[in-house]
């Protein structure tokens, strides 16, 4: 059990540092625009699916490998709680356009992803 929490502590502490990295260089705090925990979300969704493709396939990775990509670097990685948090500020702010832009997106173009990255992994 301790060597699988050490495997998602290293992941996840990897993906939330890159992910910090991305909003800190992409979010534009001149439109308001999260670009960077958009691509965080959706490059995870994408490495998620391929991570767990490969994990279905054949058992190409190992359960550890499965937890510190999977659960420790795209949890790490992917963000619910600053979508949320971003979404409350358009909304608070009275920008519907993109708090509904935002939201759509998000979702569709990240259910998107995880299917290309099943599909890629096959």
């Amino acid at each position: 059990m301790l060597k699988s929490l050490v495997f998602v502590f290293l992941g996840g502490g990897i993906g939330s540092v890159l992910r910090f990295l991305l909003g800190k260089y992409l979010n534009s705090s001149q439109t308001g625009i999260p670009y960077g925990t958009f691509l965080a979300n959706i490059l995870g969704s994408l490495l998620i699916g391929i991570i767990l493709g490969l994990a279905a396939k054949n058992n190409t990775l190992s359960q550890n490998q499965t937890l510190l990509l999977a659960t420790g670097f795209c949890g790490g990685f992917t963000t619910f709680s600053t979508f949320a948090y971003e979404n409350h500020v358009f909304l608070k702010s009275g920008d519907f356009t993109s708090f509904a832009l935002y939201t759509i997106a998000s979702f569709i173009v990240g259910f998107l992803a995880v299917f290309l990255g099943i599909y890629l992994a096959k």
